[in-house]
């Protein structure tokens, strides 16, 4: 079951990630590009400046290292200004020879005085020196501790504006791609023909396909791979709610009813051929599982071998069976079955009606009249999963004339599409209880919209 359906919703869902295209990818990821670039340039842009600091440093340290040179120069520029006199002594190579006693006396009372001079001169220099050359390092170091904080300033700047991008996408860019109309109006369209194809009722496809739509528009997606777990999950929460028409809890009421003494009774619609008969020994023998008894009540007096069908059951299932003649009352069928239950203290009554088109007046009438005697406590409708929109179509005219209360859906296991079990239950706003998955008596399980979720969401079988 579901098997069509489901292979076109993961269709549908795979080319949803075409709602991103290509090229739009391409140019988001150049724009994001240059952001990097632009961080590397203003580092390169520092380095710069930097090796600009450290040569404007060193020439005011060289310059610095020549201050004590131009103080000796001038001690030199002193010592030139000394006397002709002397200056004619030292003429020639032995010119120091002719040197008078009181200039040699005078000299050396100067010469401890000028060494002195010369001694702080040098000393001043040295200082200088070092403070210079103190200075010189520390213009370098500054540079570098400059850039040092500049790159990891740059490296802190790309790890916060990238960080959380790169936490969810490998592509930063797609944290700003917002889901638009445009982006997705293809593949609504596929969906809705799919729906449509999957026998789904049109206007159900419909409710379903603007369901999905206002879940993704305006959505912010990190990555493609984001568009299919989207449309997922819209589409799933979109079918949950069509399906999901309430819960109806048989056996809680048939206990109810047992504890007041009084029957449970249960009449079943619809048309000829959809496995009424065999839904309602189904269903005996889901009672009987739940230690509930049950009595039959053969009121399809009108289609031939109809009571032959309902006895055959009846006796595999050792059960009790209400019958009249062919063409006999139905309704009055209905009401000998309720008394016997009553007499005999059946916790349950199962009766069981012609099959009858929608469209036959004259049977409606005749379906209105049983439901009046036999007052039954719910009436549900069996429909062919086959049938699709068909057996959504039926159901709709039942209900009108005689207000079903549940719905039974049969040959599930044969429906391929799927379609009818999402609908039925929408148009008529009623819930499904039961779907019978085969030909056994077991071969009935209670329907949950869970587990219809799984079957058209699940794996593809190889």
């Amino acid at each position: 079951m579901f098997d069509f359906i489901r292979k076109r919703i993961n269709k549908t869902i795979k080319d949803s990630e075409k709602a991103v295209p290509e090229d739009e990818i391409t140019e988001q990821e150049s724009i994001e590009e240059p952001v990097e670039e632009e961080i590397e340039e203003t580092s390169e842009t520092e380095e710069v400046e930097s090796n600009e600091e450290e040569e404007k440093s060193a020439d005011e340290t060289e310059e610095k290292s020549h201050e004590p040179l131009e103080e000796e120069t001038i001690d030199e520029t002193e010592e030139e200004s000394d006397s002709e006199e002397e200056k004619e002594d030292k003429k020639g190579f032995f010119g120091f020879l002719r040197r008078n006693k009181n200039k040699k006396e005078d000299e050396e009372e100067k010469e401890p005085e000028q060494e002195e001079l010369e001694k702080q001169s040098n000393d001043t220099s040295e200082e200088k020196l070092e403070d210079s050359l103190s200075e010189e390092d520390e213009t370098i170091n500054e540079p570098s501790e400059i850039k040092e904080e500049s790159e990891e300033k740059s490296d802190a700047e790309k790890e916060t504006k990238y960080d959380g991008e790169e936490k969810g996408s490998r592509f930063g860019f797609i944290t700003k791609k917002t889901i638009k109309e445009e982006d997705i109006e293809e593949i609504l369209e596929e969906l809705e023909f799919s729906l449509i194809e999957g026998d789904v009722a049109f206007d159900v496809a419909d409710r379903i396909v603007e369901a999905v739509k206002e879940d993704l528009i305006g959505r912010k997606i990190k990555r493609r791979g984001d568009m299919e777990l989207f449309t997922t999950n819209a589409l799933k929460k979109a079918i949950t709610e069509i399906i999901d028409n309430g819960y109806y809890d048989l056996l809680g009421d048939i206990e109810a009813a047992k504890s007041k003494g009084e029957p449970y009774k249960i009449m079943f619609v619809g048309i000829n051929g959809t496995g009424k008969t065999t839904t309602i020994a189904k269903i005996a023998k889901y009672l009987e599982k739940h230690n509930y008894s049950s009595v039959l009540g053969a009121s399809d007096t009108f289609r031939a071998g109809a009571i032959e069908q309902l006895e055959y059951h009846a006796k595999n299932l050792n059960l009790k069976i209400i019958k009249h003649e062919r063409n006999s009352d139905p309704a009055a069928v209905a009401y000998d079955t309720v008394e016997h239950a009553k007499a005999t203290g059946k916790d349950v009554v199962l009766i069981d009606t012609s099959g009858r088109m929608q469209t036959n007046a004259n049977l409606m009438d005749e379906m209105k009249k049983i439901k009046r005697v036999s007052q039954p406590d719910i009436v549900l409708y069996v429909g062919d999963a086959l049938m699709g929109n068909d057996a959504t179509e039926q159901a709709t005219k039942f209900n009108e004339v005689i207000d079903i209360d549940g719905i039974i859906l049969t040959k599930a296991d044969a429906d391929a599409k799927g379609g009818a079990a999402i609908s039925i239950g929408h148009v008529i706003n009623k819930p499904i209880l039961f779907i019978g998955t085969g030909q056994s008596y077991d071969d009935l399980m209670e329907f949950e919209p869970s587990w219809m979720i799984n079957q058209i969401f699940g794996e593809e079988e190889a």
